[in-house]
């Protein structure tokens, strides 16, 4: 069997993100992928070029974007004879698309490939009830006045009331943040733990437009020129004014709107290739993708909804032989405030690491100074599928600019997920 080789991580592109009806409101996935494809083509002269596979998806998608990353990937100037691949694990699944794409290039089978990822809240799909749907099926197939008018026989307004998209888990009931109120309860993560959290992250991310850290990295589309949720001028005395968000009658309540992620809008993508590649094009090795590891958890069941990417980090260290001491960044992706500290706070937790992660000796202490630097999701805003796209070009490109040697992406998802991947500086 050949050698397994290395899968380089070339650069990324990626649209500004968006506080949902502001700056995409008249935009969707389609042309919100098709842009950050685009940028990726310009970055990197790929104009016409043909890529092993471009594989992406949506969390929230209408019918309309059948064949999303095809259709993006023609849009964006790529060669017709590349192909496009949906894929959806919720806020895992642009990193998942980067890990699934990473070993097919590990093995040969392609040589280059684009993770991506776009959601819309703007645009999301809004659908009546399953009774008048199939009254307008068979109204379409009605031949005679006589037989459309007998479709609306029992008919009542009641029907056209429309039904949103909804994040509520089927086996709960219970929005995400929901859960992650029950998570901060369990761990004991107080409203001021999550305020300051969120602060860092929005100062971290400020500080990076500061010093050109995303010149290079976001693309300008449809007139939005930056990240418009980042919030320099914040404070914690503005953040303790929010009201609770998610549990608003116990009094218990801590997750907030300033401790949350916000709707977003937005797209991002990642090109990745062999050393081979890249190499005849002159273009750059940012890092390499080493490894990678999804992992479910039983959050029906009170194991907590958000926790997964412990139990994924945990098992993708142990496939390394490497330790919390072996990683010099985090990036961990950050759904709420709330989530991240019980995800620390339980790699810390020797009750957690033996029952849970099979560990007598806990994982450890995280230095606060090794995580997110650049800011993340509480502070750029959080389009669901583009979301692991974006760390992974950030991460790439950090570990390219500074001294570091490794990093560690930690991503949580719906349904109880979640994805990590460890990222490794090129030489």
């Amino acid at each position: 069997m050949a050698e397994l080789r290395k899968v380089a991580i070339v650069g990324s592109a990626r649209i500004p993100f968006a506080r949902a009806y502001t700056g995409y409101a008249e935009e969707g996935n389609l042309s919100m992928l098709g842009a950050a494809l685009g940028g990726l083509v310009d970055k990197y002269n790929l104009k016409g070029e043909a890529i092993g596979e471009v594989m992406a998806g949506a969390v929230l998608s209408h019918s309309r974007d059948f064949n999303l990353a095809r259709e993006a990937s023609l849009d964006a100037g790529l060669s017709p004879r590349t192909p496009g691949t949906n894929v959806q694990i919720a806020c895992g699944t642009s990193l998942q698309a980067a890990l699934s794409l990473g070993a097919k290039i590990a093995i040969g089978e392609i040589d280059s490939g684009i993770a991506a990822g776009s959601d819309t809240v703007s645009d999301s799909p809004v659908v009546f009830g399953d009774k008048f749907q199939h009254r307008m099926i068979e109204l379409s197939r009605a031949r005679t006045t006589g037989e459309k008018f007998k479709v609306f026989k029992g008919f009542n307004l009641g029907e056209l009331t429309p039904i949103a998209p909804s994040t509520q888990e089927p086996r709960t009931g219970l929005s995400m943040g929901q859960h992650c109120e029950l998570m901060a309860r369990q761990w004991e993560i107080s409203r001021e733990e999550q305020d300051a959290l969120a602060l860092k992250s929005h100062h971290n991310a400020a500080r990076a437009y500061d010093e050109g850290f995303h010149d290079d990295l976001i693309v300008p589309f449809a007139g939005v020129l930056k990240d418009n949720n980042v919030r320099a001028d914040t404070s914690l005395e503005k953040m303790a004014t929010m009201k609770p968000a998610f549990d608003k009658s116990s009094g218990k309540g801590t997750l907030t709107a300033a401790n949350s992620t916000p709707l977003t809008d937005g797209a991002a993508s990642v090109l990745l290739a062999s050393e081979e590649w890249a190499k005849a094009r002159g273009l750059p090795v940012l890092a390499y993708l080493t490894l990678g590891q999804v992992a479910a958890n039983d959050f029906a069941h009170g194991e907590g909804l958000l926790m997964a990417p412990t139990i994924a980090a945990s098992e993708m260290l142990r496939r390394s032989n490497l330790s919390f001491q072996d990683i010099d960044l985090f990036e961990i992706h950050e759904a709420f405030a709330a989530q991240v500290l019980a995800t620390l706070k339980a790699w810390r937790d020797p009750d957690y690491n033996r029952n849970v992660l099979g560990r007598e000796t806990p994982l450890g202490e995280i230095d606060p100074d090794k995580i997110n630097t650049k800011g993340s999701s509480l502070a750029y805003g959080h389009p669901f599928a583009a979301t692991g796209a974006r760390i992974l070009g950030l991460t790439a490109k950090l570990l390219n600019t500074t001294e570091k040697q490794r990093a560690l992406i930690s991503v949580c998802t719906a349904g109880g997920m979640g994805v990590t991947a460890l990222v490794e500086r090129a030489a």
